[in-house]
C-alpha cells in the first residue's frame, strides 16, 4: 500500500510527538481515512522527510509520533522561476499543480493586458492562499520535500525588470526554439501568458528586458498547456533528464 505524505509547516524532529491542528487532523482522519497505527511520511518544506506513525486518531486529537529522518532530495538541479499570466479557475490551478510536479522553484502570478481575472484586496489574498494550497498538495503527491514559493501577484511591467538567469517567454509568433539557446548557468526565468496571450506591447517590453521569445511548435497551445510543455522541455534539455 502506498504510504501517504503530509505537509506540516511546523518544526519536525525524530522522537517528537506532533498534535495536528484542526485542518490537518480533518484531512488525515476524514479525507485520507487513516487510523491509529498507520504509517505515513511527513515533511515541512525545509528539505528531507520523516517517517511517522499515527498514535492517536479521534475527534478530540490526532497525534503523530515522528520517526527517522530521511535526507531525500527530489529537486531539479535547475532552478526555474515561472511567471504565469493569471487565467480562470481550474486552468490556473492545473498549471500551478503540474508546474510543481515538473520541478518549478517559484511561481509569480501575473496581471497582463488580456488577463480576464480581476483580483483585489481580500479576493487577491484568498486566491493566493488557494494557490499555495494547490502547491502543498502537489508536493505531497509528487514527493517533493521543498515547497515552491507562490509570490504575491504582480503586474507584468513590475515583474519583468526583476527577472534573472536565462530569460525566456513563450510566443507562438517566435521563430526560434529552446534547442537554439545556450544552456543556462544557474537558473531559468520562464514567462507564460494568460488566455489570449501577450499583446504586442507586452512582447516588446519582454524583449527590452532581455527575454528571448521561443515557440514550442506549429500549434497554438492553451495557457495551461504551454507552460507545462515548456517546463517539460526545459527539464529534458537542461534539468532532470539532461545528460
Amino acid at each position: 500500500m502506498r504510504i501517504s505524505r503530509l505537509y506540516l509547516p511546523v518544526p519536525l524532529a525524530s522522537g517528537a510527538d506532533v498534535v495536528l491542528d484542526g485542518e490537518h487532523a480533518h484531512y488525515l482522519r476524514t479525507v485520507l481515512r487513516l487510523k491509529r497505527g498507520f504509517d505515513l511520511t511527513v515533511f515541512n518544506g525545509e528539505g528531507g522527510e520523516f517517517a511517522a506513525r499515527i498514535v492517536a486518531c479521534h475527534r478530540e486529537e490526532v497525534r503523530l509520533a515522528v520517526g527517522d529522518y530521511r535526507p531525500v532530495d527530489r529537486e531539479s538541479r535547475l532552478g526555474v522561476h515561472l511567471g504565469l499570466g493569471i487565467s480562470r479557475g481550474e486552468r490556473m490551478d492545473l498549471a500551478i499543480q503540474k508546474a510543481v510536479e515538473l520541478g518549478v522553484g517559484a511561481i509569480t502570478p501575473l496581471f497582463t493586458e488580456r488577463c480576464v481575472v480581476q483580483l483585489d484586496g481580500e479576493r487577491k489574498a484568498q486566491r493566493l492562499e488557494h494557490w499555495r494550497r494547490v502547491v502543498w498538495a502537489a508536493c505531497e503527491q509528487s514527493g517533493r520535500n521543498r515547497v515552491p514559493e507562490v509570490l504575491e501577484p504582480r503586474s507584468l511591467d513590475a515583474w519583468l525588470p526583476a527577472a534573472a538567469g536565462l530569460k525566456i517567454f513563450l510566443d507562438p509568433h517566435a521563430r526560434g526554439g529552446l534547442r537554439e539557446l545556450e544552456p543556462p548557468v544557474g537558473m531559468v526565468t520562464l514567462l507564460s501568458g494568460p488566455e489570449g496571450g501577450f499583446s504586442d506591447a507586452e512582447r516588446e517590453a519582454a524583449v527590452a528586458e532581455s527575454f528571448t521569445p521561443i515557440r514550442l511548435g506549429p500549434r497554438v497551445l492553451r495557457t495551461e498547456t504551454a507552460a507545462l510543455a515548456a517546463l517539460t522541455a526545459i527539464q529534458t534539455l537542461w534539468g532532470d533528464l539532461a545528460a
